[in-house]
């Protein structure tokens, strides 16, 4: 997606450590409009595919993922929660995903009567690194006996493998912006064609 691409040259910083920073539009500060352009994209790329379910990770894919649904014919958003608290209650599914971007692991929770078999499951996040949050999701959507459609990602990071292993797992990942390569140094930024 040309529009995401320009963007993340115009605005994003790199830092050291493989770190991306596009915090002015996509996950601090939110630029509702971009996320609608994405939430059409994935919506043309999946068309034709069933989904009942919007599933994310607290808290930069919320807001992507509510706005994309806009395009999904009313398909609610769910996320998953990355501690427990007094306001999950009932049933859940459990698993336990390292972040790249905090260097560390942490808990990732979804009530079991917000997913369930029989449920068609679009992924939706800001990120893609090594693919660790995402193969949490997967897993509990597997838990659940959810059918995983598809995965749509903001921004991929190409040259740490995430999206290369998952499809080669089979998932149609659609990325709107594989980031090639990026220098700390120099902040320039290649994408993948």
């Amino acid at each position: 997606m040309k529009e995401l691409e320009e963007r993340i040259r115009k605005e994003g910083t790199v830092k050291p450590g493989n770190v991306l920073k596009v915090d002015a539009f996509l996950n601090h500060q939110c630029d509702v409009t971009l996320f609608d352009h994405m939430g059409a994209a994935w919506a043309e790329h999946f068309a034709g595919r069933t989904i009942t379910k919007i599933l994310t990770i607290e808290a930069s894919g919320i807001g992507i993922a509510c706005i994309a649904a806009r395009h999904f014919d009313g398909v609610p958003v769910v996320f998953a929660k990355k501690a427990q608290s007094i306001n999950l209650d009932g049933e859940q599914y459990t698993t336990t995903v390292y972040s790249f971007t905090k260097q560390k692991e942490f808990p990732v929770i979804v009530a079991k009567k917000y997913l369930s078999a029989g449920d068609h499951v679009l992924l939706i996040d800001d990120f893609l690194a090594n693919g660790k949050a995402l193969h949490g999701l997967i897993d509990l959507c597997k838990e659940a006996g959810a059918v995983v459609e598809g995965i749509g990602i903001a921004v991929e990071k190409g040259f740490q493998g995430g999206g290369d292993t998952l499809r080669a797992e089979g998932y149609d990942v659609d990325s709107l912006a594989i980031v090639e390569s990026m220098d700390a140094e120099t902040g320039e930024i290649t994408f993948r064609d």
